[in-house]
Order: C-alpha cells, then sequence, then structure tokens
C-alpha cells in the first residue's frame, strides 16, 4: 500500500489545489450565495460525485482518451461550455421572486447535485489532471496501480468536500443577508450569470 508520508503529501496538496480558484469552487461560491447553505452543500456533493467519475476513468485507463484524442476532449468541453451558458441564460432571466421562492426544496437540491455532477464530467482538464496528478504518487510496486488510483482519488474527494464544504458554508451565510433586498438577489443573480459565461468562454479556450 501507500506510505502514510507519501498519503499526507498528497493530502495536503489536494486541499491547496482545492483552494485554488478555479471552475467547480467558484461554481459552489456563485450556487451557495443565491440559494443559501444546503444548496451549495448539494452543488459540492455533485461536484465531488463527477470526481469519483474521473477517478474511475483513470483507474480503468478511459482518461487516457481525452489526452490523446483532441476530437474527444473538444467534443466533451463543448458541452461543458455550451451547459454552462444555458445555467448563464437561467440566471440572467430569473428574477428576484423567483429566487425567493426557489420552488420544491427537495426538487431544487436535486437540480443543483446534477449541476454539479454535469458540471465536472464536461469538463476533460478534470481527467486529464487526474492522469498527470495520480500517477505521481503511486507505486506500483507497492500493489496493483489501479487500486492506488481510487484510493488517491477517493482522498482528493475527501479534500475537495472539506474545501468546498466551508467555501459553501461561508458563501451561503453571506448569501442570506445579501438576500434580504430584491436589489441584492437581482444583483447577485446577474453576477452569477456573468461568471457562467467567464467559466464557459475559459472551458471553450482551453488545450489540452
Amino acid at each position: 500500500m501507500i506510505p502514510l508520508e507519501t498519503l499526507l503529501t498528497f493530502f495536503l496538496a489536494s486541499v491547496l489545489l482545492a483552494l485554488a480558484p478555479g471552475p467547480d469552487n467558484i461554481f459552489v461560491l456563485t450556487q451557495s450565495s443565491l440559494y443559501g447553505k444546503r444548496s451549495g452543500l448539494s452543488v459540492m456533493l455533485g461536484l465531488c460525485t463527477g470526481l469519483v467519475v474521473h477517478s474511475c476513468a483513470v483507474a480503468l485507463g478511459v482518461a487516457v482518451i481525452f489526452q490523446q484524442s483532441a476530437l474527444a476532449f473538444s467534443v466533451l468541453k463543448m458541452a461543458g461550455a455550451g451547459y454552462l451558458l444555458y445555467l448563464a441564460w437561467q440566471a440572467f432571466r430569473a428574477s428576484a421572486a423567483s429566487i425567493q421562492a426557489g420552488g420544491n426544496g427537495e426538487i431544487r437540491l436535486l437540480k443543483l447535485y446534477c449541476r454539479g455532477i454535469i458540471m465536472n464530467i464536461t469538463n476533460p482538464k478534470v481527467s486529464v489532471f487526474f492522469l498527470a496528478f495520480l500517477p505521481q504518487f503511486a507505486d506500483p510496486s507497492r500493489g496493483p496501480v489501479w487500486v492506488q488510483m481510487l484510493m488517491l482519488g477517493g482522498l482528493f474527494i475527501l479534500s475537495t468536500i472539506l474545501v468546498f464544504g466551508g467555501i459553501a458554508l461561508l458563501a451561503g451565510t453571506l448569501g442570506e443577508w445579501l438576500n434580504r433586498t430584491q436589489k441584492a438577489q437581482r444583483i447577485m443573480n446577474r453576477v452569477a450569470g456573468l461568471v457562467f459565461v467567464g467559466l464557459a468562454l475559459k472551458l471553450a479556450t482551453t488545450e489540452r
């Protein structure tokens, strides 16, 4: 198995990477600010579910496809960019009243959870990153590499839960304060729309 010191080094590196500004933690931040802590945590769980998919893809060798095939990489990233633009369109057209009402709570949380999954799995950079990052901490002499990949992926997901969960709680608290007025709600929604557009453009122009 992987030595404890290697696991600790990997976990620390994973925490630092989760803290670095990126599409996923910005997504958690905006959704928590708009809809509250529970919504942000739902998005976080969705993103982590997507990370499970990427971890399995690396362990099974599927992620190599996105590293070697320009077509597969481009198709997936354009699908992700298109979904982000759809979220931006929804944010721009939403009224303050619709944000405040929020619809059925359980349905909304499930919807946000699914958003997190789609947001994560349609970003081929995550698979390519895992393919480059995880093997650095694996050692073939210590057992099956695919088992070590899954172990490291699980540890990365744990660090993501801790960091993104903290972001969701903090942003949700701030959002609850800002959402007291309809004007603040409208401003936050427009800001969220601009963030989604920016993330879509960044993903669409990403190179392998």
